[in-house]
């Protein structure tokens, strides 16, 4: 790595987030807000204060250990989701374009002010609005903010994504009450699908019975008697294809 090049390179963009932070809290004053939530599942960060609340959509950098004096990009972090790292990539592919190997390094010793270093590029190479650090006393995770979501659009947003006792948070599924992760039952799904594939606006994970499935044909459909027989309820995602894979042996 050009030490030297990507030292000027890295003080840019720290140059340029502090004009875009500035711009960012003026817009938005996020300081006004008593509390802060972030998401992995839903990709939202957001900040309340009572009933008032505003939403943005975030990427997760990477996180800093004050304990062990370590970097760790989100995109090698298997415990960070999908939903906030895969831009990230850009920032790998971008290290490697210009052997910047503190870009492409999944976990190595670092500093706190080179935490901040690579938050300012990944800012500049993802177009964000802004950055933010949660308060945190050992692990300092960072972000960056790409867009605002209006209030309508993040609750939507929220409403497709339930707490599970099993899997904490995850986005909603429906299958018949005789589906379970115990025993096979035979699995019918309105569509084919797989764990963490998009899906349309109007779209949900649905999956029934062999049974329901014969209810479903006697009655010519869904109706009210098959929808009784099915008695469907909600699930997270994960529960969704755990319950998949035992019945069609489905990874």
């Amino acid at each position: 790595m050009n030490q030297l090049i990507y030292s000027d390179f890295a003080q840019s963009c720290l140059q340029d987030l502090i004009d875009l932070q500035d711009e960012f809290k003026s817009e938005y004053d996020i300081e006004w807000y008593e509390n802060w939530f972030y998401n992995q599942s839903t990709g939202l960060l957001t900040f309340s204060t009572g009933e008032e609340e505003i939403n943005f959509k975030y990427l997760s950098v990477g996180t800093f250990s004050r304990q062990t004096n370590t970097w760790k990009w989100s995109w090698d972090n298997e415990n960070t989701l999908p939903t906030i790292k895969e831009e990230i990539i850009t920032v790998k592919d971008f290290g490697y374009q210009s052997e910047f190997s503190k870009l492409t390094d999944g976990y190595f010793e670092s500093s706190e002010e080179e935490a901040w270093e690579f938050t300012a590029i990944t800012a500049k190479l993802t177009n964000s609005i802004g950055v933010y650090r949660p308060i945190s006393e050992h692990l300092l995770v960072f972000m960056v903010l790409l867009e605002f979501v209006d209030k309508e659009t993040a609750q939507n947003i929220k409403d497709k994504y339930i707490k599970c006792g099993t899997h904490e948070y995850g986005r909603r599924a429906f299958i018949c009450n005789h589906l379970n992760t115990r025993a096979k039952a035979g699995f019918e799904e309105s569509f084919e699908t797989y764990e963490n594939m998009e899906l349309e606006e109007d779209d949900d994970f649905q999956a029934w019975c062999d049974k329901c499935e014969q209810v479903r044909q006697k009655e010519g459909g869904w109706n009210d008697n098959s929808m009784a027989f099915a008695d469907i309820r909600l699930v997270c995602e994960s529960c969704y294809f755990e319950i998949k894979e035992l019945n069609l042996g489905y990874k």
